[in-house]
């Protein structure tokens, strides 16, 4: 098995709306409650890669296996060297190292484009992986809200997470 990481297309579109479906319908790592459609998921690519953000795929013998994007932690200027990671790899392919691959190449590609810091909101009660990957990259827990998602019954809380990227807060950052 050869699994290859690559920046995603549109023509990547109709799985990567499939493998984020099943997670907003079965899991918590998503607080999206129905899954959004295929048009919505391209609207929302076509923001993220017009605005330059990496958006990549992971494909194993010709068929996409999960995929992550990091895009604006929030909209105001002053936040626009900090970007937000998400990570979704399919059912079948859980466990195998694809989410490795994939933040590490998220990591490399957003200090390409010059952003500084990389947030991750992880449902910690939903993802004890996500967390556990996202400390081995070198992400440190910076705090915690309770019980701020309501989901399958439930209350969920977030575990925040962060990690500089590049020279980090040493210098300015050049991203307008």
């Amino acid at each position: 098995m050869m699994d290859t990481i690559r920046a995603a297309t549109e023509v990547d579109l109709p799985a990567i709306t499939a493998i984020y479906g099943d997670a907003v319908s079965t899991s918590t790592v998503s607080f999206e409650t129905d899954p959004p459609g295929l048009d919505e998921m391209t609207r929302r690519f076509a923001r993220l890669r017009g605005d330059g953000f990496p958006y990549l795929v992971a494909v194993r013998d010709g068929t996409v296996i999960g995929y992550a994007y990091a895009g604006p932690y929030h909209q105001r200027a002053a936040y626009r060297s900090t970007l937000e990671d998400s990570i979704y790899v399919a059912q079948a392919a859980r466990g195998g190292g694809i989410g490795r691959r994939l933040l590490e190449g998220l990591i490399a590609e957003s200090e390409r484009i010059d952003c500084r810091t990389m947030v991750a909101i992880i449902a910690e009660s939903g993802s004890p992986a996500s967390a556990a990957l996202h400390a081995r990259l070198g992400f440190r827990p910076v705090g915690t809200l309770a019980a701020v998602g309501y989901k399958h019954g439930r209350w969920l809380d977030v575990t925040l997470m962060q990690r500089p990227l590049g020279p980090a807060s040493a210098t300015p950052p050049t991203r307008t």
